[in-house]
C-alpha cells in the first residue's frame, strides 16, 4: 500500500532514486553554509554508495555556460545518460529530467541541489506534488547563505518533503550489513569511523603467522 505524506512507505533499494541538480563548478563558489570540501565528499560518497546498491542516478545542469561544468568529482561516475543540460530554473521544468526519472519506474525521489532554496527546493516541491515521495539530502546540498538555506529547508519540510542527511538515507537504504555491498556502500560514504572498522576487521581476521 502506498504511503501517505504523514507515514510515508518505506524507502527501499527497490523504489528509490537519487537526483543530482547541479553540482557546477561556479556555482559551487558561491556556497556559504557547507565547506566546499565536506560538500563534495558528501556528494560523491552519497553516488559512490547508491551504485554500489544499483540505484539510478540521474545528473543535471542548468546553463553551464554561466554557471560551468559538472563538478570533476562527479564526472567519473556518470553512467551512459551523462548529464541532462536544461536552462529552466527548476529541474522539473525540463521535460528531459522529468522523463529520465520516470523512466526508472521508482516513486521516492532523493534530491540534492546547489542551491538548497532553489535548485534543491524547487524540484522537491515540485516531485511532490506530482505524486512522488521527496527526500531532500541537506548535507549534500549547499545554500549561499545560512538564511536562505534553513528558509529552504523550512519550505520543503513545511510542504511534506522529508529531509534527510547524505549517510543515514544510504545506511537505510542498505537495510542489512550483512548484505554483499556493505563493505562498498560504506567504503562509498567514506566515514572515517567506519574505515577504521575494516581496517581492524582486516586486522583480526588476518591468518596468524606460523
Amino acid at each position: 500500500m502506498t504511503g501517505s505524506r504523514s507515514q510515508p512507505e518505506k524507502l527501499t533499494r527497490n523504489n528509490a532514486l537519487l537526483l543530482h541538480v547541479d553540482h557546477q563548478e561556479g556555482l559551487y563558489t558561491g556556497v556559504r553554509d557547507i565547506s566546499t570540501l565536506e560538500l563534495k565528499h558528501n556528494v560523491v560518497g552519497l553516488t559512490k554508495a547508491m551504485l554500489a546498491l544499483q540505484i539510478p542516478v540521474v545528473f543535471t545542469t542548468t546553463t553551464e555556460s554561466m554557471w560551468g561544468p559538472l563538478i570533476p568529482e562527479l564526472m567519473p561516475l556518470l553512467g551512459e545518460q551523462g548529464v541532462i543540460e536544461r536552462t529552466t530554473v527548476s529541474a522539473w521544468d525540463e521535460p528531459r529530467v522529468v522523463e529520465a526519472v520516470r523512466a526508472t519506474g521508482r516513486k521516492h525521489l532523493i534530491v540534492t541541489g546547489i542551491s538548497t532554496d532553489v535548485c534543491l527546493a524547487l524540484p522537491a516541491l515540485a516531485a511532490l506534488r506530482d505524486g512522488f515521495t521527496s527526500y531532500a539530502v541537506i548535507d549534500a546540498s549547499g545554500a549561499f547563505t545560512q538564511t536562505q538555506g534553513m528558509l529552504g529547508v523550512l519550505r520543503m519540510s513545511q510542504a511534506g518533503v522529508i529531509p534527510v542527511c547524505y549517510s543515514n538515507v544510504v545506511v537505510e537504504l542498505l537495510g542489512d550489513n550483512a548484505a554483499p555491498e556493505a563493505q562498498a556502500v560504506y567504503a562509498g560514504l567514506g566515514l572515517p569511523f567506519a574505515d577504521m572498522v575494516f581496517g581492524l576487521k582486516r586486522y583480526w581476521e588476518k591468518p596468524a603467522a606460523s
